[in-house]
C-alpha cells in the first residue's frame, strides 16, 4: 500500500500475546486513517455501553497515511477508547514524532485488549514486537519514564506513556509523548492506567511510500506555501504561539472568567502570548514536519515556581487563569508543568478547580471540604497547590480527580459544572461566540473546541470572517468544520494546518499519498461518516439529542459586564437546523436513509 503500511499491531494484553494483521484498503479508503479508522474497529469490537475502565475496552494508536511523510505538519496520530470522563467515544489527537515513528516502524496502528496482570510496556524495534516489565517504571513521571525506557531500548525511541494521572485512573488522564506532547481530554491515560500499560515505545527505521512522487511534492510545495503565507499559521502561531488568544478572545468578551460567571479578565495581558514571549519563553518548538513551531519551551525562574517544560498553551493559560481568576504567569506556568508531568489534562484540570472556587465562593464547600485551604478565586497558591493534591491522590485532590461534574454533582449541585455530556468546556464563552456554544453542544465527545473549530472565521476571520453574535447560518458551518476536522484527524495532519489549507488541498495530498483519487467531496463525505458513525456509538452508549445541551449558566445567565455584556447563548436557534442539515430527526438520531448514504 501508499501512504498506509498496511500492517495492524493486535496485543492481548491478558494473554501476553502480539500479533500482527493485514489493513484491509476498503476500509482504510473509506475511514481514511488515524480517528476514523480506529473509532469504526472500536465501534465494530466493543459494546458501547462497556465500563470504560474495564478489560473489554479496547485502546488503539493510530496513525494516518500522511504521518511520515513530508506533508506540511502532518504529525498527528490519535488514542482512540472508550473514555471514562463521560463514557462517549474518545479520540485523543497528539503531535511530537510518534505518529511518524509507529508507519517506520512498518505499522498503521496498535490495538490492546485486555488487561495485563502486572505493569507492562511494549517496545516495538521495527519488525520486533516484545511486552516488557514496567514495574521499575510504575510511579514514575512522564519526563522520566520517557528518559529510563529510552536508555532501556533505544536513545531515538518515541515514548508514548503514561504518568501517575494515568496509573491512578484520574478521569482525564492523558497519554504524552516526547514527554509533553498529549493525547488529552476523555482520559484515554484512564484506559491505558487500567490496563496496567505503562508506555509504548517505538524505533523505525524504514519508510513511507507515496504513490505519485512528483504529484506528492507539487501537492507539498503548494500547501506549504499557503500555510507560510498565512497571517496566523506563517507568522501569529510561531511569534507567539496558541497563547496568543488570550487578548483576542478577551478584547471580544469572549474569555471566560471565574466559572464562567463573567466573560472579560481585565488583567488578561498579564497572561497572554505577548507576555509569555517576555517573560518565561525560550524558544518555539515544533512536532515533526511542522512549519508552523506553536510549540512554547519555557522557564520559570521565580524561585516558587521554578522548573522548565513545555506550554502553557491557550486552553491551559485560560483554565489555570481567567478561568480561575488569576493572572499569575509563574504560578500558570507552574500548573501547566505539573499537569505533563503527572500526565493530566489541562482543561478540565483547571476547570474542576474553577468549579471548586466557584462552590466554595458560594458557601457550598468549605475548608472542611478542602483539606483547610482557601479555595477563593484568584488564590494563585491554592491552584497550584490543588494541581499537586490530584497528581499525587491525595485529600480534596480525589475528589478533583473525577472532573466537575461529578464534583458539583457529589455535593448536589451539578449546575455548578460548565461542561457539555459531563466534559468541561474549554476557553471560548458561547454567548459571545454563538457558533462554538453549537459546535459545544453537538460534539461526539463533549464540550470540545478542537472537533468543528468555528472560533477560525467567527473571531480570526479563518478563512473569511463571520458574525460571531448571530445564530443564521451557524448549523451549516458546524456541520462543514466538524466533518473536514473528523477527515483531517483521520489523515495525519495537525489542525493548525488548516490556517492556511483546507479540504482542497488535504484532499489533494492524501490522493498523491495513497493513489487513492479523493475528490475534496469524497474528502468531506469520509469526515461526515466518520461523525455519524460517533454519533451512533454514543446513541448506542445511552446518549441522546437530549444531551446536546449547554449548562444553564450560558442558556440564561447574560453576561455581567465587558464588551459581551447582556448576551446569551441562542442555541434552540440553531440545533433544530443543524440536526435537519444532518439528515438526522428532531430527536438527534441519525436516519437510516443517510446512513445507507454513508455506508454505515
Amino acid at each position: 500500500m501508499n501512504g498506509w503500511i498496511g500492517t495492524i499491531v493486535r496485543v492481548d494484553l491478558t494473554a501476553g500475546t502480539v500479533k500482527k494483521e493485514a489493513l484491509d484498503p476498503a476500509l482504510a479508503k473509506k475511514f481514511i486513517g488515524g480517528r476514523g479508522l480506529a473509532s469504526k474497529i472500536l465501534s465494530d469490537e466493543i459494546d458501547p455501553q462497556i465500563d470504560p475502565l474495564s478489560p473489554g475496552n479496547k485502546l488503539i494508536f493510530a496513525s494516518g497515511p500522511l504521518n511520515g511523510t513530508y506533508a506540511p505538519s502532518a504529525s498527528h496520530y490519535n488514542v482512540v477508547a472508550k473514555g471514562p470522563l463521560n463514557g462517549t467515544i474518545a479520540a485523543s489527537s497528539s503531535g511530537g514524532i510518534f505518529g511518524p515513528m509507529l508507519k517506520y516502524a512498518g505499522y498503521d496502528m496498535i490495538i490492546f485488549e485486555g488487561k495485563a496482570k502486572k505493569p507492562v510496556y511494549l517496545w516495538i524495534k521495527d519488525a520486533e514486537i516484545e511486552i516488557r516489565s514496567a514495574e521499575d517504571f510504575w510511579g514514575k513521571n512522564t519526563v522520566e519514564t520517557t528518559e529510563e525506557i529510552r536508555a532501556a531500548t533505544d536513545e531515538e525511541a518515541s515514548v508514548a506513556c503514561i504518568g501517575p494521572g494515568g496509573e491512578r485512573q484520574v478521569l482525564f488522564a492523558n497519554v504524552m509523548n516526547e514527554c509533553n506532547r498529549a493525547a488529552g481530554r476523555s482520559g484515554v491515560g484512564a484506559v491505558m492506567g487500567s490496563k496496567n500499560l505503562k508506555a509504548v515505545a517505538v524505533r523505525g527505521t524504514g519508510a513511507v511510500r507515496v504513490s505519485d512522487n512528483d504529484a506528492f511534492r507539487i501537492a507539498t510545495d503548494k500547501a506549504s506555501k499557503k500555510i507560510r503565507e498565512h497571517e496566523v499559521g506563517g507568522t501569529g502561531l510561531r511569534k507567539y504561539g496558541t497563547d496568543v488568544l488570550v487578548n483576542i478572545l478577551n478584547e471580544i468578551g469572549g474569555l471566560p472568567t471565574r466559572n464562567f460567571r463573567e466573560s472579560y479578565f481585565p488583567t488578561a495581558d498579564k497572561l497572554g502570548g505577548e507576555s509569555l514571549a517576555e517573560k518565561v519563553l525560550i524558544r518555539p518548538r515544533g512536532c515533526f514536519s511542522c512549519i508552523i513551531s506553536c510549540g512554547r519551551a519555557t522557564r520559570v525562574k521565580n524561585p516558587k515556581y521554578q522548573g522548565m517544560g513545555e506550554g502553557p498553551e491557550y486552553e491551559s493559560a485560560w483554565a489555570f487563569g481567567p478561568d480561575c481568576g488569576i493572572d499569575d504567569l509563574d504560578a500558570i506556568t507552574k500548573a501547566n508543568y505539573i499537569c505533563n508531568e503527572a500526565g493530566i489534562d489541562t482543561i478540565t484540570m483547571g476547570t474542576t478547580i474553577a468549579c471548586a472556587m466557584d462552590l466554595f465562593e458560594d458557601g457550598i464547600i468549605t475548608t472542611k471540604d478542602t483539606d483547610g485551604i482557601e479555595l477563593n478565586f484568584g488564590n494563585a497558591d491554592a491552584m497550584v497547590e490543588m494541581v499537586r493534591k490530584t497528581a499525587a491522590g491525595e485529600g480534596f485532590g480525589r475528589k478533583l480527580a473525577l472532573g466537575s461534574y461529578r464534583l458539583a454533582e457529589s455535593y448536589g449541585h451539578p449546575e455548578y459544572s460548565m461542561s457539555v455530556k459531563k466534559q468541561e468546556m474549554p476557553a471560548y464563552d458561547p454567548r459571545a461566540v454563538q457558533g462554538i456554544g453549537l459546535n459545544f453542544a453537538t460534539s461526539n465527545r463533549g464540550g470540545c473546541h478542537v472537533r468543528g473549530y468555528t472560533i477560525a472565521p467567527e473571531v480570526l476571520g479563518n478563512p473569511e470572517k463571520v458574525d460571531p453574535l448571530v445564530t443564521e447560518g451557524k448549523a451549516n458551518l458546524n456541520i462543514i468544520f466538524q466533518n473536514l476536522t473528523a477527515a483531517l484527524d483521520s489523515s495525519g495532519a495537525c489542525l493548525f494546518a488548516t490556517f492556511g489549507i483546507g479540504g482542497d488541498e488535504l484532499a489533494e495530498l492524501l490522493s498523491a499519498a495513497t493513489g487513492v483519487a479523493y475528490s475534496t467531496d469524497d474528502f468531506m463525505k469520509a469526515g461526515e461518516r466518520i461523525w455519524n458513525l460517533e454519533r451512533v456509538f454514543n446513541l448506542k452508549a445511552g446518549f441522546s439529542g437530549k444531551d446536546d445541551i449547554l449548562p444553564e449558566r450560558i442558556l440564561k445567565d447574560r453576561i455581567p459586564k465587558g464588551p459581551s455584556k447582556g448576551l446569551v447563548n441562542r442555541l434552540g436557534e440553531m440545533l433544530p437546523e443543524y440536526y435537519t442539515l444532518r439528515g438526522w430527526d428532531t430527536t438527534g438520531v441519525p436516519s437510516k436513509e443517510k446512513l445507507r448514504e454513508l455506508g454505515l
